[in-house]
């Protein structure tokens, strides 16, 4: 038996010709004295399969989750269309012949689909708003494709390998029979199956084969591709790995060396092999230009996003800065908008916009100037500032002399707020603040390892558009903050608005609720935001409690915003929480996906 990779036959002499049929000698007799076969080229580009159509689909994913939110729901559906289309794809194998010619073919529309699909998720999303019945569904649809498309292609890869390697012989998992104690596994699996000696079939080993190369696809994705490269160069280089195995594999198959793979006459795979020069030739000249792809296209794709948010021709967006961090995006640019009479320099990270330079007081004089003036000694302040990696609330909070604990989980985001003068025009560096403690920490986390307790908590956090954020909307993050509450403390946050967004704030108010809160006070912060001369209500927020009800001196802010629209304020009036019924609150274990704003 030649389970071990041994065989035995007698060798022939190196100089016996071979055709293209694959006479001559045996793959087995020439395994043990070759390190390249044809069987562990192809092997090897299966792996490479496996690898690039795996980390394809989690690009897919992302890229869902961008447009659509739902980490979990895309992440999800993502795997069980590629799972549906992989079952697909075998099914058709079936109907194909010429394996090594069809194997080359498939390697080639890969690396033409994976980074096409891609694009076209991007595109499909940056379409004009289309007011027709039934056109979200649609881009819904359209957009999950290409999950399909990588699917199907893949699927086809394990049954036509397996015709192409047929017989054992010193592989990589053959080899491991060496390398593991086989009669205690035998013996382990003896006392729940039926075992026999291995057979000579393929199968087993090719799918080995393919599961292994999907896992470190999956592993080099999340580990290298993405956090280094982000989701557009990531997926040219997978195209590139693509294209590279495929004329690796083509460039085997004609050569002398290979002895059992057929090798068609060059018309055949000419069109073939050229379109995969021409592949790896393009898709090499974009990743090794990474910066200048991803800003090119990212910042293309957000300056029309924004555009979007207006009717057509009324914006022009002009990017500043575009960097990405393990954690966002973070995109400066100015904004030029019909009837404004000033052009807007801006402040975007992931999905939504942090500020623009007309109302960045106001928002920060609310969120940091209002509640301090609720503290009668405000120099013994002990706050918590969970996010504010810009250090702008730092410079309010610097002017009151309060102790200040920062945790923001960022700190490539802190590290730019600290060199760069878009932010240091508005924080005035206010990160050498000597009062001032910051830690690059999940803020979760730090909850949960801290003994501190704190008058003020502020919360200046990103809004919960992604699974990735609903844990600080979580009833489990908000019982952390009043468990870190001093006697008198109170937690101060931005909101979205009940009128724009209903079913969010129903789940918000009983989430908050549950977490042991039950008096709010609600407050706008009103600026000129058109720039029409007339004051608008911005950014709402809320103070909370579960105990004191403070009402603001606004004679003692040190804000010359607060003094200058104070009769904007209005009558300060604390409320209970509302509770709402049939509504439940999101947990961490239990999360309600109706808190996520789209």
């Amino acid at each position: 038996m030649a389970e071990d990779g041994t065989t035995d036959g007698t060798e022939t002499s190196g100089s016996e010709p071979t055709d293209g049929s694959g006479s001559g000698r045996s793959e087995g007799e020439v395994s043990s004295r070759h390190l390249v076969t044809d069987r562990r080229v192809a092997l090897s580009v299966t792996f490479v399969v496996a690898f690039c159509s795996i980390a394809y689909e989690l690009v897919y994913s992302e890229l869902l989750t961008v447009f659509f939110g739902g980490t979990v729901l895309r992440y999800s559906i993502t795997i069980g269309l590629y799972m549906f289309s992989l079952g697909v794809g075998s099914v058709l194998s079936a109907q194909l012949g010429e394996p090594e010619s069809n194997f080359l073919r498939t390697e080639v529309y890969l690396a033409i689909a994976g980074p096409a699909g891609a694009m076209a998720i991007v595109a499909i999303n940056s379409l004009p708003p289309i007011d027709v019945p039934g056109a979200g569904p649609t881009i819904l649809a359209l957009s999950h494709v290409p999950i399909l498309v990588v699917g199907v292609l893949s699927g086809f890869e394990v049954p036509l390998l397996t015709d192409l390697v047929e017989n054992r012989e010193e592989t990589v998992f053959a080899s491991l029979g060496r390398l593991y104690p086989r009669r205690i596994v035998r013996a382990i699996l003896g006392a729940f199956f039926t075992i026999d000696d291995p057979d000579n079939r393929s199968f087993s080993e090719v799918l080995g084969v393919d599961y292994l190369g999907s896992l470190a696809g999956t592993v080099v994705y999340a580990l290298v591709l993405y956090p280094r490269y982000g989701l557009v160069v990531s997926v040219f280089a997978l195209g590139l790995l693509n294209a590279l195995a495929a004329l690796g594999f083509a460039a085997w198959t004609f050569s002398n060396a290979a002895r059992t793979l057929s090798r068609p006459t060059v018309g055949q795979w000419r069109a073939v092999v050229l379109v995969g020069v021409l592949l790896t030739g393009t898709y090499g000249g974009l990743v090794a230009h990474p910066n200048a792809v991803d800003r090119a296209v990212t910042t293309t794709y957000l300056e029309r996003t924004i555009e979007r948010e207006y009717p057509p021709g009324v914006a022009d967006v002009e990017t500043r800065s575009y960097d990405t961090t393990s954690y966002q995006t973070v995109l400066t640019y100015e904004r030029d908008v019909q009837g404004h009479t000033d052009t807007e320099t801006c402040l975007h990270l992931d999905r939504a916009i942090q500020f623009c330079d007309r109302w960045v007081d106001s928002y920060h004089s609310g969120l940091v100037d209002i509640p301090m003036t609720t503290f009668d000694d405000q120099s013994s302040v002990d706050v918590l500032l969970v996010g504010g990696g810009d250090y702008i609330a730092v410079d309010h909070l610097r002017q009151y002399d309060a102790s200040v604990d920062q945790v923001d989980i960022d700190g490539e985001f802190l590290e730019m707020a600290r060199e760069r003068e878009f932010f240091r025009q508005y924080n005035d560096d206010a990160y050498e603040y000597d009062r001032l403690n910051t830690t690059t920490q999940d803020a979760f986390t730090y909850l949960q390892e801290s003994d501190e307790t704190y008058d003020l908590v502020l919360l200046d956090v990103p809004g919960v558009r992604s699974d990735e954020t609903m844990s600080l909307y979580s009833t489990e993050f908000y019982t952390l903050l009043r468990e870190h509450l001093s006697d008198d403390g109170l937690v101060v946050s931005w909101v979205y608005t009940s009128g724009d967004h209903p079913t969010h704030s129903k789940v918000y108010a009983n989430t908050v609720r549950a977490a042991g809160f039950d008096q709010y006070l609600p407050y706008y912060a009103y600026d000129d935001l058109d720039g029409d001369g007339g004051l608008e209500p911005g950014e709402r927020f809320y103070v909370l409690s579960d105990g004191p009800t403070p009402t603001p001196d606004l004679e003692r802010a040190e804000s010359d915003y607060v003094h200058a629209n104070a009769e904007t304020f209005g009558e300060w009036r604390w409320r209970s929480l509302p509770e709402y019924r049939g509504v439940e609150p999101n947990s961490v274990l239990h999360p309600n996906y109706d808190i996520i704003v789209d």
